[in-house]
């Protein structure tokens, strides 16, 4: 339970015969015998031992440029496509360009499965079919789901071992001679961006007399966003640890929301890493009115974290019902 307080101011035998049959069976076509009791040796041609019937014919020996060529044919679908990720911007056209990219880097690793390679590029050019399988799974993946959480697909393959992977067949190929010419996309370092404890997302206008205490004592920084409607009134950001107080809160019934995360994205007013979303069940009232001897206003305390004695409960919200 989370917490919040007011205040007005003022989960044995038979065995035996087997194995002499199966004996007997094993001796049985080992000699043959002629009816003077001489053992012959069997007639129709000479023979040969079985390892040398076993011997497999030499392979036929790969021609290096035809490899070269069938190597060059089976990435530039895949090399363009990637080009396209590398320039596409954030959004549809960032998503697109993976989910097409991912397309081809399968499409080729079916290639060069197929392939006939030299002898020295056995080795690297599996490695760099499996390579290719893992960079599609991991193309796709960097898209994301879609939602609230507002995840860069270059952050994502930043991390991915696909790349990675490709990157290292690409080397052992080259260091025989076969140029793999693959341009793999550019990718983004994790950032920690952040807002000024109090720092206000959102404000929709106040001047009302109520004041509204957040203490955050989750691991992760918060966003609370106080709606009447469809109407947002305000977000205000509380960091880890801290607390932060709103005042001059109008009167009314406030449905409050809640978001925790890592990585303040201000442009999607959304946290890019674990993000959450929550509201509190109860809606939280401000009021204020005229009192013998001055005004009355309503003081509220909200406690994100659990609490022991809290007496408020929440409840997860679907990132695509949360107030932007």
């Amino acid at each position: 339970m989370v917490r919040y307080t007011s205040a007005r101011m003022a989960a044995g035998a038979g065995r035996a015969t087997v194995l002499g049959a199966a004996a007997l069976a094993l001796v049985l076509p080992l000699t043959a015998c002629s009816a003077g009791g001489k053992s012959e040796a069997p007639t129709g041609g000479t023979s040969r031992s079985a390892a040398g019937a076993a011997s497999p014919s030499p392979s036929p020996t790969v021609d290096p440029d035809a490899y070269r060529h069938a190597l060059t044919g089976a990435l530039r679908p895949l090399d363009s496509a990637l080009r396209t990720v590398d320039g596409a911007r954030e959004g549809g056209a960032l998503s697109k360009a993976l989910d097409s990219a991912a397309g081809r880097a399968e499409t080729a690793a079916d290639a060069l499965e197929t392939v006939a390679a030299p002898g020295n590029a056995l080795s690297g050019n599996s490695q760099l079919a499996t390579a290719l399988r893992a960079l599609g799974q991991d193309l796709r993946s960097a898209r994301g789901s879609g939602g609230r959480c507002a995840t860069s697909p270059r952050v994502e393959l930043d991390t991915a071992h696909g790349p990675q992977s490709v990157k290292e067949a690409a080397r052992a190929l080259k260091a025989l001679g076969y140029d793999t010419s693959l341009r793999l996309p550019r990718t983004e370092r994790a950032r920690h961006r952040r807002l000024a404890n109090g720092a206000f997302v959102r404000d929709g206008g106040r001047g009302g007399l109520g004041r509204l205490t957040v203490n955050n004592g989750t691991g992760s920084d918060a966003v609370v966003t106080l709606t009447r409607g469809s109407r947002t009134a305000f977000s205000v950001y509380v960091r880890k640890g801290s607390k932060a107080t709103v005042r001059s809160v109008n009167s009314g019934a406030y449905t409050v929301y809640f978001t925790t995360g890592e990585d303040w994205n201000g442009g999607k007013r959304s946290f890019t890493r674990g993000c959450s979303f929550e509201k509190f069940d109860d809606k939280a009232n401000f009021r204020t009115v005229r009192v013998a001897g001055g005004t009355q206003y309503t003081v509220l305390t909200f406690t994100l974290n659990k609490v022991i004695g809290g007496n408020a409960s929440t409840s997860t919200v679907p990132p695509g019902e949360y107030p932007s």
